[in-house]
C-alpha cells in the first residue's frame, strides 16, 4: 500500500487532504482511482490507512479508516553521523540507511574528507538529502521520516554528544587491533527509548586528532568486526547489526 507523509495541517477528524507533490503521485504515477487505499503518516508518526473519496486536480481527499497499529520503527533512536565522502556516496548511505531504521543524519566534513562543502549550494543539498529520505522511508513502510541536518564542524558535532544516552565512534584502526567488545557492549545495555549517535568516518578515515577529540567528549571507540569496510558500507553494517540485536535476539 502507498505510503505518504504529510504535515498535520492536511489531516482532519475523520480525513486526510493531500495535496502538492503527494497528490500529484497518486494521479500522475499510481494512477489511483476512488476506493483506491492509501497510508497517510503525520508528523508524530501516527500513520492511517485511508481511502480515496475523490481526486481532483490540485488535491486529493482520503476518508480514514482506521489508526494503524504495528510499530516498525527501531526500539532505539540512532543517528548516523558521516564525514562526507566523495561524489554521491552519501545519498546512498541515506537511503539504504533510512530503510534499515536510522532516525536521523548529521554530515560533517572530516579532516581527511576529499570532497569540499560549498556553502552556495548548502540550502539545496540538504533539501536534497531530505528528500531522498523521504523517498526512502515511504518505499520501506517507515512511521517517521529521518531528518538529515545541515553540515556541522567536527567541533559543534562534538558539543552534541551529551544529548546522547551514547556514543559510538567505527574506527577502522579498532578493527585491525581485533576490537570487538565495544559495540556489543554497548548494544546490550541499550534500552527501549535509548539515543544513539555512531559516528563514520570519510573514505580516508578519521585522523589521529579527531579520535582524540571524541573521546575527550566522552565517544566510545569500536571496532566492526575484522574487515575493513568502506565509508557507505560501516554505517549500513552497523545498523543491521543493531536491528539483528535489538529486534531479531529480543
Amino acid at each position: 500500500m502507498q505510503r505518504y507523509f504529510l504535515e498535520k495541517e492536511h489531516f482532519h477528524s475523520d480525513y486526510v487532504m493531500i495535496t502538492d507533490e503527494a497528490a500529484k503521485h497518486i494521479r500522475r504515477v499510481m494512477r489511483m482511482k476512488t476506493g483506491d487505499t492509501v497510508v497517510c503518516c503525520d508528523e508524530d508518526g501516527q500513520c492511517f490507512i485511508s481511502e480515496i473519496v475523490d481526486l481532483q486536480e490540485d488535491y486529493v481527499k482520503a476518508s480514514i479508516l482506521l489508526r494503524e497499529e504495528k510499530k516498525v520503527e527501531l526500539p532505539v533512536s540512532v543517528t548516523i553521523a558521516h564525514g562526507l565522502p566523495k561524489a554521491d556516496k552519501f545519498e546512498l548511505v541515506i537511503q539504504k540507511a533510512t530503510e534499515l531504521g536510522a532516525a536521523s543524519f548529521i554530515p560533517f566534513p572530516g579532516e581527511r574528507s576529499v570532497v569540499k562543502w560549498e556553502e552556495k549550494k548548502a540550502d539545496k543539498k540538504v533539501e536534497r538529502w531530505n528528500k531522498i529520505a523521504k523517498e526512502a522511508a515511504e518505499q520501506a513502510h517507515r512511521q517517521i521520516v529521518p531528518s538529515v541536518k545541515s553540515v556541522m564542524k567536527t567541533e559543534e558535532l562534538c558539543k552534541q554528544f551529551a544529548n546522547y544516552t551514547y556514543v559510538l565512534v567505527a574506527y577502522e584502526e579498532a578493527a585491525k587491533n581485533d576490537e570487538k567488545s565495544q559495540l556489543f557492549s554497548v548494544l546490550s545495555r541499550m534500552k527501549q527509548g535509548n539515543t544513539l549517535l555512531f559516528l563514520f568516518g570519510p573514505e580516508g578515515g578519521f585522523s589521529d586528532r579527531e579520535i582524540k577529540l571524541f573521546q575527550e567528549h566522552g565517544a566510545i571507540i569500536c571496532g566492526l568486526g575484522p574487515r575493513i569496510l568502506r565509508s557507505e558500507t560501516a554505517p549500513l553494517y552497523s545498523l543491521a547489526a543493531i536491528s539483528y540485536h535489538l529486534e531479531l535476539l529480543g
